[in-house]
């Protein structure tokens, strides 16, 4: 039996639920675009009917879906992927640094930190985190 290693699949798992819930913002509409912190700018332009905000949410739906096929594959669920250590690395990096970055902004412009923005960057640290313990659980064997 293969021994998998379960925090990269829970961190490919939300991964892809966060995928999916880019691609759930898209047929939501503008509400969505709102709800979820896109800025006015893409509400104001989900509002108007522009194809923009549908095609960058979709642009970034299939980033964390890539995200979760890597971390799938680094956990033995899939095949081996090319480059799969430098890029399980860089996909842990941008998620620890998208939690932790939240800390200066603090410091620097607290008046633009919200509930979401904390509650966002502490579900990305997590996530990285997952990564982190998953990379290292994998140790030398991820080469």
């Amino acid at each position: 039996m293969v021994n998998l290693n379960k925090a990269l699949i829970i961190a490919g798992i939300c991964s892809l639920t966060t995928s999916l819930l880019h691609l759930i913002i898209i047929i939501g509409g503008t509400e969505w675009y709102r709800f979820f912190g896109a800025g006015e700018t893409m509400v104001e332009l989900s509002r108007q009917g522009s194809i923009y905000p549908g095609v960058i949410t979709l642009g970034i739906a299939l980033v964390f879906f890539g995200w979760a096929l890597y971390a799938f594959s680094a956990a033995g669920l899939l095949r081996r992927l090319p480059w799969l250590k430098p890029v399980l690395i860089i996909i842990t990096l941008i998620y620890l640094l998208r939690g932790v970055g939240l800390l200066p902004m603090m410091l620097l412009s607290p008046e633009q930190v919200d509930d979401f923005l904390i509650i966002t960057s502490i579900i990305s640290f997590l996530i990285g985190s997952l990564h982190l313990a998953g990379i290292r659980q994998m140790g030398r064997t991820l080469q």
